[in-house]
């Protein structure tokens, strides 16, 4: 029998321009791919490859210069077109122009049931599935000579307009199982499902080999990272391994078809989309195809990912890594008339600054507006009330700033990833990039460690 979590802290942000559940059929064929290492943190990439190379869906790219056996593969075939480069020839894209014939790859997984860890373990890095495996503490990409005490797997996104996995994995649950049986035995640890308490989880609860776990409360619930500190939290020395459900899907299809199949449902959502969606395409896709007709007038502000944790793109620009929806918002340049001495009925309040507190259950349609400047820091006791983790946020942070390594650790470094801090940030009246800061405290506690 399940067990229920109930956590009190958190805060759920009600937006307009949910995706509806159907699928988003008016789109063209994606040709453009871009493979960004920034979307891995700590990663010093080593190409292995050219511009004017043909590639096939999991061809290697480039590798990782301190862990060479981990690959980082095409999502598509066709050829390389560019490698975009910033200042000291850091690269920040390799761009694939795709053929559209779909050739993959072939990876050795017969009798895949049969082999061993460490034979399942070199087709998973050989593939470029293994990136989609996370590491805590860090978030990095897991260290393949590591072994985890467990792989946690949170099977719902409790961030605003987040993607429902139980519609758009709906036709995978045969590669799901697939991708937990691979795992756990490359693993040699347990494997925990966390599921939402609130609605039914149908597609997840057949699964077999795992041990499931319900929560019950507002975002942050279905960060893995609240989830494992409830579950199996993070000792000094310890590594638990991560993975959203769509990764699981890549890595069932991996042995049940022999190839890198990136195939993904994302969903298009936000105020400032005139048809919020799903949409079949393939990772790190350019999002053009997508948004381009697809916009409500005015200026919008485009993210991979969510409002609270994802990344600003163009709309030229590329679906993140491990993102699965695209956010669209209006920008929000306007002044406003009489600013905070307005009741402030549409506007979203945790503070209880505006009325608009009255009417817990209404959406909103917010914009970028930050309603305030950066400023010294306000002790206010907001964050303790929005991280449901038995650490101290402020002082984590404050520790981070001043770099002190043991004072990081004793406060729950090991435990958080930025996206646990995101509410934080959202509700910080210093306008602080937290989310920033915490990236860079686990950063240095990588560089420490290595």
């Amino acid at each position: 029998m399940s067990k229920v979590i109930k956590l009190k802290q958190g805060l759920d942000i009600n937006l307009t321009g949910k995706a509806e559940k159907t699928l988003f059929s008016k789109t063209g064929k994606v040709s453009e791919f871009s493979l960004k290492p920034s979307d891995f943190p700590t990663l010093k990439p080593h190409l292995e490859i050219k511009a004017g190379d043909t590639v096939k869906a999991g061809s290697v790219l480039f590798t990782d210069k301190n862990q060479p056996d981990i690959c980082f593969c095409s999502p598509v075939s066709g050829t390389v077109s560019e490698i975009r480069r910033a200042e000291r020839r850091r690269i920040t894209d390799v761009i694939i122009k795709s053929d559209g014939k779909d050739e993959y790859e072939k990876f050795d997984v017969q009798g895949f049931e049969k082999k061993s860890a460490a034979e399942l373990k070199q087709i998973v890095l050989k593939s470029g599935v293994w990136p989609y495996i996370i590491q805590r503490p860090f978030g990095i990409v897991a260290d393949a000579k590591t072994t985890p005490k467990a792989v946690y797997i949170s099977c719902f996104d409790s961030a605003p307009l987040a993607v429902d996995y139980q519609f758009s994995l709906r036709d995978d649950v045969a590669d799901f199982q697939t991708g937990i049986n691979v795992i756990k035995k490359i693993a040699e640890a347990p494997v925990y499902l966390g599921l939402d308490a609130k609605n039914n989880a149908d597609i997840f609860m057949g699964v077999t080999g795992v041990e499931i776990n319900k929560f019950d409360g507002p975002h942050p619930a279905g960060n893995a990272g609240v989830q494992i500190h409830h579950i199996c939290p993070i000792n000094k020395g310890e590594t638990v391994w991560t993975l959203d459900p769509q990764a699981v899907v890549i890595l069932g299809r991996l042995f049940n078809k022999g190839i890198y199949d990136a195939n993904k449902t994302i969903a298009i959502a936000g105020s400032g989309v005139k048809n919020p969606a799903y949409v079949k395409t393939i990772a790190n896709s350019a999002v053009a195809t997508f948004v381009n007709g697809n916009l409500a007038e005015g200026e919008q502000r485009i993210i991979s990912g969510n409002v609270l944790s994802g990344t600003q793109i163009t709309a030229d620009g590329y679906l993140g890594f491990y993102d699965n929806q695209i956010t669209v918002i209006p920008e929000g340049k306007e002044y406003e008339f009489m600013g905070w001495a307005a009741p402030g009925l549409g506007k979203f309040s945790f503070s209880h600054t505006f009325l608009s507190w009255l009417t817990p259950n209404k959406q909103y349609a917010l914009n970028t507006n930050m309603h305030g400047e950066k400023r010294a820091y306000v002790v206010t006791g907001t964050f303790e009330k929005l991280v449901p983790m038995d650490i101290l946020p402020l002082q984590l942070i404050k520790a981070i700033l001043a770099e002190n390594i043991e004072l990081m650790e004793n406060l729950g470094i090991y435990e958080i990833i930025p996206e646990d801090f995101a509410l934080c940030e959202f509700a910080d009246t210093s306008k602080t990039d937290i989310q920033a800061i915490v990236r860079k405290g686990l950063d240095l506690m990588v560089a420490e460690t290595r």
